[in-house]
């Protein structure tokens, strides 16, 4: 039990890993080319739909839902709508108040949309599972999310010291070029009061930006999902990398070769990722915080022909990358640019 509540766990963090780790950190940065990690959906007006992801954000009257494939609808809740676990007696499940829907949340959402392009739901269905997932893993990330905000702050108050340090300048000039030989002193104090407020400022911007530092990929044999010595001994590398590492996320996603069925192609692809996420936090103790969710794609984004043999042997793997955060880490602004979760190039 205490297995599959962790693993539950991991499912729920890819949204917060995404929509709570990127706004917390970059409310106020610029989206760049290539780092959008999330697409919003409008539902037609009078259409009824049904759909089922996480619960990213959550407001008085209304949520959003993001599905496995990043796309985020907005969903209104009214004193119609019906939120209930899946189950129970006689299939009738426990009833709950609209304000039990919290992020981090696997649910079913059955509705109609309306004339501005959202879902307004009329049934709610989750597992009683994935409600206690959903309220530990919110337990656990305000508390990131005060310090994040703390640390937001101080880095303001150092933008703002360094622009009135700035507002100084011609004072500065003018008393330096009078004083005759103080022009270059008061160019040089110049040069750094403006270095500074460059500093801050790419700081503020690249909170958002992840840089890969390291990426591996593991291979599975034929319809297993065991990992291997060789590939323990590649993790362990990348768990002791990862624990001298500052402000870093591990991303691991799953896959499997082409064969018939699918739903065999995405299970089996899910626990080749799960077995890597379970490795890594049983035997090196990485955080949970530190871990995006791990995700099977099935047989998509195959690396290799799978009409042969040795290609197929490639496309039976799980990536692993480590993505370094530029702003908490100062690293120097790049061409190359990585949201969390931006797929590998």
């Amino acid at each position: 039990m205490k297995s599959s509540q962790t693993l539950r766990t991991f499912a729920a963090a890819f949204a917060l890993a995404v929509a709570c780790g990127t706004s917390a950190l970059a409310q106020d940065s610029p989206n760049t080319s290539g780092s959008a990690t999330s697409t919003q959906a409008t539902v037609a007006s009078g259409q009824k739909t049904k759909l089922r992801g996480v619960v990213v954000s959550r407001n008085d009257n209304s949520f959003v839902l993001q599905d496995v494939n990043g796309a985020q609808t907005t969903v209104v809740l009214n004193d119609r709508t019906s939120v209930k676990t899946k189950g129970g007696f006689l299939s009738g499940g426990k009833s709950y108040a609209a304000g039990t829907i919290t992020r981090g949340l696997t649910l079913e959402v059955e509705g109609i949309g309306d004339a501005s392009g959202n879902l307004v739901a009329d049934k709610i269905r989750f597992n009683d599972s994935d409600l206690r997932t959903a309220r530990t893993l919110e337990a656990n990330i305000v508390p990131v999310e005060s310090r994040v905000g703390t640390a937001e702050n101080r880095i303001g108050e150092a933008e703002q010291n360094a622009q009135r340090m700035s507002g100084q300048l011609d004072e500065l000039a003018a008393v330096s070029n009078a004083a005759r030989g103080g022009a270059a002193a008061a160019q040089e104090t110049a040069d750094r009061a403006v270095e500074g407020v460059n500093v801050a400022n790419d700081r503020i911007n690249s909170l958002d930006d992840y840089t890969p530092a390291q990426s591996i990929n593991v291979n599975f044999r034929l319809r297993s999902a065991v990992l291997t010595a060789d590939d323990k001994a590649a993790l362990d590398k990348v768990a002791d990398y990862a624990k001298d590492a500052k402000g870093y996320l591990i991303e691991v996603t799953g896959y499997a070769y082409e064969s018939r069925d699918k739903n065999v192609n995405r299970q089996l692809s899910q626990q080749r990722a799960e077995a890597v996420v379970r490795y890594l936090v049983e035997n090196h103790q990485i955080p949970l915080r530190r871990i995006l969710t791990p995700f099977g794609y099935g047989a998509m984004n195959p690396i290799a022909d799978n009409t042969t043999r040795d290609g197929r042997i490639e496309n039976r793997r799980a990536e692993v990358r480590v993505l370094v955060n530029k702003g908490l880490t100062n690293a120097p602004a790049g061409d190359a640019k990585i949201s969390a979760a931006t797929p590998q190039q």
